[in-house]
């Protein structure tokens, strides 16, 4: 398993390439049957598949003229066992009892 790129994070920071990975989630698709989803001009929608793709996030490849793109699920294992990382404990430290801070309580 292999750590997932800052790429891979900020990728998904977008609301639109959210949306992107959630029609893919049905399988591959064309970058104009993609396009065809959304309100945003077609260089917008190209300019996040490229960010998807180059976060490893999405596979792209060319048939004929279309560009069909599709989930690599690899990179979404390599984040969810991250993530789940991050919510072991660590075996060094004793846990704390923090409490919450409110936005109040914080200025």
């Amino acid at each position: 398993m292999s750590t997932p790129s800052n790429g891979a994070f900020r990728a998904l920071a977008d609301q639109t390439r959210r949306e992107i990975l959630n029609l893919l989630h049905s399988g591959p698709r064309t970058s104009g049957e993609i396009a065809s989803q959304f309100d945003s001009s077609w260089p917008t929608i190209s300019r996040h598949l490229a960010v998807l793709r180059d976060a490893g996030l999405v596979l792209a490849e060319r048939q004929g003229q279309e560009i069909y793109y599709e989930l690599n699920t690899s990179v979404f294992q390599d984040l969810v066992h991250h993530l789940m990382d991050w919510t072991k404990p660590a075996v060094a430290r004793p846990r704390r009892n923090l409490r919450r801070v409110t936005k109040a309580q914080g200025t």
